[in-house]
């Protein structure tokens, strides 16, 4: 356990660039470092993400920690992971506007968002390696790309990962695995998901730490899409609670710091509570918990589901379109936020050559980005 939790740990601090980042962080760590599975089953964990409501990225780590180490190792994932990000938001909520809006912290973030760029492309080309080898799975990947580079949005994205499963049942089936034993969804979790989703708001009004664990837990429970997404629904249904300059200044401290998005609970959280940082903590866990109990109820069963032929053909067409997924997402958000000069483009290229051919380590990597940033802001 303490292992899976350094691991995540150390991952915190470094996984700038958004959920795409994270995905291409996690598969250089556990696929290719420390081949805790391969690409297949990490491919198959993206996918189930995609699917359930809640913070994708985070769910990948909560599942790849469940992988090595049962639930205890799924929580030591989730609080590795998401530790740094918490402490940090913390920070920034108790000196926000003299920190986030210095052109020193403007310039690290910038560089940041570099190294993000790198990261994501290669993570997307090393998968598109494996999951693309035929004209088929590589037409499945380039359609999903184009679809959501013309149509951005969960819809979207719901919809061709939906024709990518239903093309690889009818076309993929030789590449599936036999049957195996029949899927069993694991019912705690997932009753106690509904009773939260229902049952609590018709309790909410009767304490005030109950009432912001319920706001957050139903924003949690309806975010498809990533960490982007929970900033309309968590508008919506803080309503006038909260300033439109403090939840705005969150989102962008969100977006600064490494780790998960969904750490924006944690800004919001202490700045509702008359308990800050117990205000922050109930935020902070709402929010996260309804795509881990989703997950935990598909999740110890999964592999059961995904070897049986018709859904291995359907994972097969989704592997190929997850990698779309991740092109589509290393234009934007990832490349159109973090590039805006030809000097950028400079720095992504020397940034590959120093990953790829150099085999620089991640803190190395950090550490030019960062430099670099700075340098920018003072040209």
């Amino acid at each position: 356990m303490l292992s899976i939790f350094k691991t995540f740990f150390w991952l915190g601090w470094i996984s700038f660039g958004g959920p795409a980042a994270h995905i291409g962080y996690f598969r250089q760590t556990f696929v290719e470092k420390l081949k805790w599975l391969d690409d297949s089953e990490y491919a198959q964990i993206v996918a189930l993400s995609q699917f359930l409501p809640g913070p994708g990225s985070s769910q990948v780590g909560f599942a790849l920690g469940y992988k090595r180490g049962g639930l205890a190792g799924a929580c030591a994932a989730f609080l590795g992971f998401t530790l740094p990000s918490v402490l940090l938001m913390l920070v920034l909520a108790t000196a926000s506007s003299h920190i986030t809006d210095t052109s020193t912290f403007q310039s690290i973030v910038h560089g940041l968002k570099l190294l993000a760029v790198v990261v994501v492309a290669d993570a997307t080309w090393g998968m598109y390696k494996n999951f693309c080898q035929n004209k088929l799975t590589a037409g499945l990947c380039v359609a999903t790309a184009i679809a959501l580079l013309i149509a951005p949005g969960i819809l979207t994205q719901m919809v061709v990962l939906i024709i990518a499963g239903l093309v690889g049942m009818a076309y993929l089936k030789s590449e599936a695995a036999e049957p195996s034993q029949p899927f069993k969804p694991s019912i705690a979790p997932l009753a106690l998901f509904a009773v939260l989703l229902f049952g609590l708001p018709l309790f909410a009004h009767t304490l005030p730490m109950l009432g912001l664990f319920s706001d957050f837990f139903q924003a949690g429970s309806l975010v498809f899409g990533g960490g982007h997404v929970v900033l309309p629904l968590l508008q919506n249904i803080l309503g006038d609670q909260l300033s439109q300059d403090a939840f705005l200044t969150g989102y962008a401290a969100a977006q600064a710091v490494p780790g998960p998005m969904f750490t924006f609970a944690t800004f919001l959280g202490y700045e509702l509570s008359d308990s800050p940082i117990l205000g922050a903590l109930v935020a902070t866990i709402a929010v996260f918990l309804p795509g881990f109990l989703l997950l935990l109820g598909v999740l110890k069963n999964w592999q059961a589901l995904a070897s049986k032929p018709l859904v291995a053909g359907a994972m097969v067409g989704v592997n190929a379109s997850v990698v779309g997924l991740l092109l589509a997402a290393l234009y934007q958000p990832v490349f159109s936020s973090a590039v805006s000069a030809p000097i950028d483009v400079a720095l992504i290229i020397a940034g590959f050559f120093l990953h790829k051919k150099l085999n620089l380590s991640i803190l190395w990597m950090i550490g030019f980005f960062v430099i670099s940033g700075l340098i920018i802001d003072l040209l």
